[in-house]
């Protein structure tokens, strides 16, 4: 290759280019370091720097419980994440590291450990945008701790299926509220300069063939719910950065999606940060380019010398469009500085940070039942008996298997975390306990040690993981049998649910007491106790429908849903026949515990309620009174039936987190903009190729949960 291929001169090895004037923007320095470039060195910066390997299908058929496969996938994953310097331009290595559930495997192997925060779903159950702020502050925080300059992440996919794979890093199965707290984490990330990247774009919710399957979805549909937290984290949180998807979208893949990359994101939302490719989700050079795919990772299989040489020369591709890959990401880099940096890792704050998990994740933990008032626990209750499987009952419990598994700097197991709290608290309580083998072997053993404590607590739940969507949505191991046969043992008996995802609970009526904490990572042992001792008041919403029994979900009797039908084409399509019907949107699903519910170790009342609309938004008012004897938090949420054909009967379209003393009221308030990014009165109109605020009734449910009735105002358009 020659110089006159760019047309640009080399540079001097000797003199080390600076990049670009200071009083310059950073598209502008970032055109200037381009303009200086020679083609091999920007072939050499449009892709990562690892060996190029084959991962097609190599997860395809993963048994999530298959412990050895699943440890196989994550090293295969865990590898080199940058872009190799170049020196004389002042170019740095350019290092990426995973998210969003902390700081994954980052660049170097292997990763360095950081603090496992607890999953993305429970963000989303905390309804508090301010704790999302603070989860992406540790996260961001220690992304530049560490060295790395792109944190991948927060992940914006909807739970559309309750068994879905990376459903722990996803929030909701709502897009507002996957859109709210997603663009707090942005925000709070790249505070921090570090570059966010929104991910998977688009329609990657399962992760049941995800590197062939195509989806099939109208364009209603994929606006309205899909697209629509994406939306929010361009316009709101300007994201630095999105990752593309490894499925098809109507056909093409995402990574070959002009539509999506060009046409939708920067060309409907004005996405001016750069797109890079999903580990190994590129499927072609030219094509991809031509998208709008800016950035190939983790390797060169595409976007290498001798595809790129040869696509100029037939002209599938052109140079200005590899400039705009570069001056994409480049005017992102020089955005956060990230060029004028030195590489300088710190020690990580692991008990500063560890001491705000602690807090943000009792906020995210759902009381589901406590029918019979046995929590709070008294840190004088006797003898508390832990009871459960290895993985939830023994040792603190993590989740996330895949690429975003966060090596943990330490980690507070269940006994010595609530021996801790009992401790802290002057407790005279002690607490012991008994793990059941997989196999449930030894459970009548205990059974019989459940039976003599004074207070049982079941330890429970699923872990998920990327590369394989779970085969039911009930928990692995026979876990309902045993906690079935606990139950009766013992009248005092907790069950505590760490889960990935809501699931199917056949016991639930014989359970008084059921708390869901979620995957906690670090900090499990003191936050479960600060939870049943007392110590905080459980204030977490469900996030996403609890399905009642295993029909309850999106896919029974509809195979097109899922997993989907082989047209003849050698790959699975999944079309989303339901179209808005998607979670708590579907008439068709009777939950256990619905969207929005969540209990409390007080109760709450609502007063004066007060609702104005009109096409330009919404101001709603209420008085919220804590009714009770303890201190605590309580949720109002506010929901819209839209006149509009095939809308469904509810969406979610605001939501506020009030602390109220014992005994008092705050008053609390809610706007809702109709120009907001999230469209709130809006339905997508095809021909007019825009959201549209329709004519008629607009109906606002003003309460505690999505099936709260008790304040309902109208207004006309």
């Amino acid at each position: 290759m020659t110089e006159a291929t760019n047309g640009n001169k080399k540079p001097s090895p000797s003199k080390k280019f600076r990049v670009g004037n200071m009083t310059k923007t950073p598209r502008e320095r970032a055109e200037e370091l381009v303009s200086r470039m020679t083609l091999e060195q920007k072939i050499a910066q449009l892709h990562g720097g690892m060996e190029t390997i084959n991962i097609y299908g190599y997860s395809n058929e993963i048994d999530p419980e298959d412990e050895h496969a699943m440890e196989q996938l994550a090293a295969q994953i865990q590898i080199e994440r940058h872009v190799p310097e170049i020196e004389e331009l002042g170019i740095p290595r350019f290092r990426i590291t995973n998210g969003p559930v902390g700081v994954g495997m980052g660049d170097g192997t292997p990763s360095p450990p950081a603090t496992a925060l607890p999953m993305t779903i429970g963000v989303a159950a905390s309804f508090d945008p301010e704790l999302a702020h603070q989860y992406g502050d540790i996260i961001g925080q220690e992304t530049s701790d560490l060295g790395q300059h792109v944190l991948e992440g927060p992940g914006l996919c909807l739970h559309r299926t309750v068994t879905a794979g990376r459903n722990f890093e996803y929030f909701s199965e709502d897009p507002y509220l996957t859109g709210v707290m997603g663009v707090e984490v942005t925000k709070a990330i790249q505070d921090h300069d570090i570059i966010a990247m929104a991910k998977h774009f688009v329609v990657n919710d399962q992760e049941y063939e995800r590197f062939r399957t195509n989806i099939e979805v109208d364009e209603q549909t994929l606006r309205e719910l899909y697209l629509l937290p994406f939306e929010m984290a361009v316009k709101d949180g300007e994201v630095a950065a999105i990752m593309s998807a490894y499925n098809r979208v109507r056909g093409d893949y995402a990574t070959e999606n002009r539509y999506l990359l060009n046409d939708v994101l920067r060309g409907d939302w004005g996405f001016e940060g750069y797109v890079q490719s999903d580990f190994w989700s590129t499927r072609s050079c030219a094509a991809s380019l031509n998208a709008g795919l800016d950035h190939e990772m983790p390797d060169a299989k595409w976007f290498n010398e001798d595809n790129i040489t040869a696509a100029l020369e037939d002209t599938s591709t052109e140079i200005e469009l590899i400039d705009r890959a570069l001056v994409r990401r480049y005017t992102q880099m020089f955005r956060f500085n990230q060029f004028d940096k030195p590489y300088n890792p710190v020690e990580i704050d692991a008990e500063g940070h560890g001491a705000i998990v602690r807090k943000i994740g009792a906020d995210m933990a759902v009381l589901l039942k406590n029918s019979s008032s046995l929590l709070p626990l008294s840190p004088d209750a006797g003898t508390i008996l832990i009871v459960g499987q290895s993985k939830f009952a023994e040792f603190a419990c993590q989740g996330g298997g895949g690429s975003s598994k966060v090596d943990p700097l330490y980690t507070v197991d269940p006994e010595p975390g609530l021996k801790d709290v009992v401790a802290e608290l002057g407790g005279s309580a002690s607490v012991s306990s008994f793990i059941v083998e997989r196999d449930l072997s030894n459970v009548d053993e205990a059974v019989s040690a459940a039976s003599s404590a004074d207070v049982v607590i079941v330890m429970a739940g699923l872990i998920a993981t990327e590369g394989a969507d779970m085969p039911s949505m009930t928990m692995p191991h026979k876990q309902n049998e045993m906690i079935a046969k606990l139950l009766p043992a013992n009248s005092k008996t907790v069950v505590v649910l760490k889960s990935s995802a809501p699931m199917v609970m056949p016991w639930t009526d014989d359970a008084s007491t059921i708390l869901e904490v979620w995957n906690q990572g670090v900090e499990d042992g003191h936050v479960v106790g600060d939870l049943l001792f007392g110590k905080v008041n459980p204030s977490g919403r469900v996030p996403t429908t609890y399905p009642k029994t295993v029909e309850d979900w999106i896919g029974h009797g509809h195979e097109e849903r899922y997993p989907g039908i082989n047209l003849g084409e050698g790959y699975n399509t999944m079309t989303y026949s339901e179209r808005l019907e998607m979670g708590y949107r579907s008439p068709d699903i009777t939950p256990a515990f619905p969207f929005g519910y969540g209990l409390s170790y007080t109760t709450f009342s609502l007063s004066d309620v007060s609702v104005s609309g009109s096409a330009s938004g919404i101001q709603v008012s209420a008085n919220v009174t804590n009714t009770g004897s303890v201190d605590g938090k309580d949720v109002v949420q506010v929901y819209l039936g839209i006149p509009s054909e095939g809308q469904p009967a509810k969406r979610l379209v605001g939501f506020a987190k009030v602390f109220v003393a014992a005994g008092q009221s705050e008053k609390m308030e809610i706007s809702i903009d109709a120009e907001a990014s999230s469209h709130p009165l809006s339905v997508w109109d095809v021909a007019a190729h825009d959201f549209v605020v329709p004519s008629g009734e607009f109906t606002v449910y003003v309460g505690h949960d999505v099936t709260d009735d008790s304040n309902v105002s109208t207004f006309t358009v």
